[in-house]
C-alpha cells in the first residue's frame, strides 16, 4: 500500500511537486465567464492581462466535490493507496470542506489536511509530509505531524501595491490610496489561517523587502532549516535576488527555493507581491 501525498494547486510548489511525487487538484478561475484551471490552461501573466483590461479582479473558485471524488479515487488507484491531500486554509476557500466532504466516500483512506496557509506556506507541510512518507511513517502519523506544526509555519508576504487586495475586499479604498500614495507595504501575514496586518513598511519596494527578511530574522530565532521558499507573482528579478541574497545572508537553511505563484493566488496579490516562507521550531 502506497501514501499519495497531494494539494490544491495553490501550494505553488513549481517544480518541486515532480521532485516529490506530489498530485495537484487545479483550482478554477473565471474570466469573462470562461473558467479555466490552475497550472494547466492559465497562468499569471493571463491575470495581469485581464485586470488591465477589464479593472476587475478575476472570480475564483473550488472545484466540486465529484471532482474531488473522482481525483481521489485515481490517486487510491482501485483502494490499494491512502491519500493525504492537502488544502488552502479553509478561512480563504471553501476548497477544504468541500475535499473532506468528497473524503467521506473512500473509508478513511482520504486524509484531508487544513493548510491554515496559502501558496508555499500550504506547500512547506505538503513537502514535510512527503518526507515522513518517504521515511516510513503510516499515514495517521504523517496527517497528526503536519497537524501540529501548522502553527509553527511563517507564511507572509509583502505587496507592491494593494489595488488587488482592494478589488477583492481585502481593503478599504482610501486604505488602497493611502498605501499607493505614501509607498506604504503592509506585511501580510497567516494567523490561524486568517490574514491580517502584521506590519508596515514605506519606500521603496527593495527597502521594504529588505527590512521585511531582517524582521523575520529577528523574530525567528529558531527554525527548521531543511527549506525555505521565496515566492513571488511575477515580481521584478532584481526584488527576488535581493530577498534571495538576505535569506542567505542572515539565515542558514540547507535550500532556498525560488517559486511564483499559480494564478489563484496571484489573482489576489497582484504582481511584485513577494513573501519568505519557512517552518518554526
Amino acid at each position: 500500500m502506497a501514501i499519495r501525498i497531494t494539494s490544491d494547486s495553490t501550494c505553488d510548489l513549481g517544480e518541486q511537486l515532480e521532485k516529490w511525487g506530489v498530485a495537484t487538484m487545479p483550482l478554477s478561475v473565471v474570466l469573462d465567464d470562461q473558467t479555466y484551471f490552475d497550472g494547466v490552461n492559465i497562468h499569471p501573466k493571463d491575470i495581469f492581462a485581464f485586470v488591465e483590461r477589464t479593472k476587475i479582479l478575476p472570480k475564483t473558485s473550488a472545484r466540486s466535490i465529484d471532482d474531488y471524488k473522482e481525483f481521489f479515487e485515481k490517486m487510491l488507484d482501485g483502494g490499494d493507496n491512502q491519500v493525504i491531500h492537502f488544502s488552502i486554509s479553509d478561512k480563504s476557500s471553501v476548497s477544504h470542506s468541500v475535499a473532506k466532504q468528497a473524503a467521506e466516500n473512500f473509508n478513511g483512506k482520504v486524509f484531508v489536511v487544513d493548510s491554515k496557509a496559502l501558496s508555499t506556506g500550504q506547500g512547506l507541510l505538503v513537502l514535510k509530509a512527503c518526507e515522513l512518507r518517504d521515511a516510513g511513517k503510516s499515514a495517521m502519523e504523517i496527517y497528526e505531524t503536519v497537524n501540529a506544526l501548522r502553527s509553527k509555519v511563517n507564511t507572509s508576504f509583502i505587496p507592491d501595491r494593494l489595488d488587488y487586495l482592494y478589488k477583492g475586499g481585502r481593503c478599504s479604498k482610501m486604505e488602497m490610496y493611502g498605501a499607493n500614495l505614501l509607498k506604504i507595504h503592509p506585511m501580510i501575514a497567516e494567523n490561524d489561517g486568517q490574514l491580517i496586518v502584521k506590519r508596515k513598511y514605506r519606500g521603496a519596494m527593495t527597502r521594504c523587502i529588505s527590512q521585511y527578511v531582517e524582521d523575520l530574522h529577528n523574530e525567528y530565532h529558531n527554525y527548521d532549516k531543511t527549506r525555505c521558499f521565496v515566492t513571488h507573482s511575477c515580481a521584478d528579478p532584481e526584488l527576488v535576488e535581493l530577498a534571495e541574497k538576505k535569506v542567505k545572508e542572515l539565515f542558514d537553511f540547507d535550500e532556498v527555493i525560488i517559486t511564483v505563484a499559480g494564478s489563484v493566488i496571484t489573482g489576489h496579490c497582484g504582481r511584485n507581491t513577494l513573501g519568505v516562507l519557512f517552518i518554526a521550531k
